[in-house]
């Protein structure tokens, strides 16, 4: 219980002090945004910044602080470091320095900013990833909520209580119909939701539903939080403690190393690439810098907080008691899933919880799944300069990418969570890299180290997967793994300080 509230005020104190260092370094002032120099009434439409908080939090805080703080919690509470430390010093300045970079570069995407710090070889690099991520997270976000909703109509309380196997509550049916078959039908349903956010102006939908949608995200993490405090306290599901878990807990250890898996599984509870591709869309939508701290960098301080409070809950109402700590049962229900997240909402907080997973839970990930496709046609319309104010051309980008995110929804969805995770951390690690460049040449060659070193870091974390992850197929032993990611990370950071460090340095 200490190390979860010690982490709850280490994120409450990032934010205020070195949320206003980063804040300071960038310097905002008082220069016109986009959506006061040139509203469209599509995209650039101004929003309040209490309203753009919310929706900010909703379009970052997909399935990320939920599932893969979830799964991540498999490893032990060490999981809270990371989902503290790597919130303050690397996701909130990536979130940060993507929106401000934005908002000074006319609303551009991250594909665009990148271009411009990084080199025209990286422009068309990012522009092809980032678009392929996000229709990734779009189907993420619409498989996913697709399922839960299927396990509540169809399975009920079987569900929430394990009473019957897992083998059983797969074949309960409902009209006729399996929770397999009722995943691809809300899927369906889901996807038509997706298509008219994408094309409808900003403010019609997003700007309307998301905010009383954060509330309701931001009431069910306090909700499971409190109940899992008290619980500790009355001692029925204790919760463990940093130096009782200090140690890699996953009950399959040997072939599940923390380093890179827990910090590529954990992804949107600590550091995001795709958080860099909706950044964007609220820096169309701001009517002054000085509300770019609260938006960018408070927002995910708040899914931080969000993912702390997930991990922490998971770990301890799976917890197996009477036999010292165990994180097996965690494992055995599959870590972050539907299913985990329907019982634990349940399990802690009744009938009352079943409403809030619908609303949080649910509406959580959907929110985020729009905002990927409607990214991806704003990243494809500044790739091939087309202008989004008329319906027709909307509609023309839009329709290919629904279509191709609904092909890829018949795909194994653990299979594409896998590639997500890897892609968004990578992303993750490019935009950074052009946060570096950007305050090194515009600010002082001193100020880039706050992105350079958390760039340097998931560099490292990054190309190790890459060389020891099963789905990327190089499956290299472990030990060569650790020392190439180093070595590249080490051989980026040299690239940074050579090109760009040392010649400012100089002049």
């Amino acid at each position: 219980m200490y190390s979860f509230l010690g982490g709850l005020v280490l994120l409450v104190l990032g934010y205020i002090v070195y949320g206003a260092i980063v804040n300071a370094v960038f310097a905002p002032d008082d220069r016109k945004t986009p959506c006061v120099e040139h509203p469209d009434g599509v995209d650039f439409v101004p929003i309040s910044a209490g309203r753009a908080f919310l929706i900010q939090l909703l379009n970052i805080a997909g399935l990320g602080p939920i599932f893969g703080a979830l799964t991540g919690a498999i490893w032990g509470p060490q999981v809270y470091l990371w989902i503290v430390f790597g919130t303050i010093f690397a996701g909130a300045v990536h979130d940060y320095l993507v929106g401000m970079l934005s908002i000074r570069n006319d609303g551009a995407s991250v594909s665009e900013i990148t271009g411009k710090y990084l080199g025209g070889f990286m422009l068309q690099v990012m522009r092809v990833f980032s678009v392929v991520l996000l229709v990734m997270v779009g189907v993420v976000f619409m498989v996913g909520p697709a399922g839960l909703l299927a396990i509540m109509f169809v399975q009920g309380p079987a569900a929430a209580t394990g009473a019957v196997s897992a083998e059983a509550a797969k074949a309960m049916t409902l009209m006729g119909y399996t929770t397999a078959e009722w995943t691809k039908i809300l899927t369906v349903v889901i996807l038509v939701y997706y298509f008219l956010a994408t094309l409808l102006p900003i403010d019609k939908v997003i700007g309307k539903l998301y905010p009383v949608f954060g509330l309701c995200l931001i009431f069910m993490a306090i909700g499971i939080g409190g109940v899992t405090v008290w619980n500790h306290i009355q001692g029925t599901k204790p919760m463990i403690e940093l130096w009782e878990g200090m140690y890699n807990m996953h009950p399959n250890a040997a072939n599940m190393p923390i380093w890179p898996l827990m910090f590529i599984t954990v992804a949107c509870g600590a550091i995001s690439g795709f958080h860099a591709t909706q950044s964007p869309m609220m820096a169309r939508c701001l009517t002054s810098e000085r509300q770019g701290r609260f938006v960018f960098y408070g927002a995910m301080v708040a899914e931080g907080i969000i993912a702390l409070i997930w991990a922490s809950a998971g770990i301890a109402f799976y917890n197996k008691t009477g036999g010292g700590f165990s994180t097996a049962g965690l494992l055995a229900v599959g870590g972050g899933n539907s299913t985990s997240v329907y019982q634990i909402s349940v399990g802690l907080l009744g009938p009352v919880g079943s409403i809030l997973a619908v609303l949080g839970v649910v509406a959580c990930p959907i929110t985020s799944g729009d905002t990927a496709f409607r990214s991806a046609r704003l990243t494809i319309a500044d790739w091939f300069k087309i202008d989004q104010k008329g319906f027709a051309p909307r509609l023309a980008l839009a329709l290919p990418l629904l279509a191709a995110g609904y092909a890829i929804s018949f795909i194994n969805y653990n299979v594409v969570w896998r590639y997500f995770s890897w892609s968004n951390q990578t992303l993750a690690m490019i935009a950074l890299w052009a946060g570096a460049v950007y305050l090194c040449r515009n600010v002082a060659p001193g100020k880039g180290f706050i992105a350079a070193i958390p760039a340097t870091f998931m560099s490292a974390v990054s190309v190790t997967y890459f060389c020891i992850a099963p789905e990327c197929y190089l499956m290299l032993e472990r030990n060569l793994a650790y020392g190439i990611g180093i070595g590249v990370a080490v051989l980026f950071f040299l690239i940074y300080w050579v090109r760009v460090y040392s010649p400012a340095r100089k002049a």
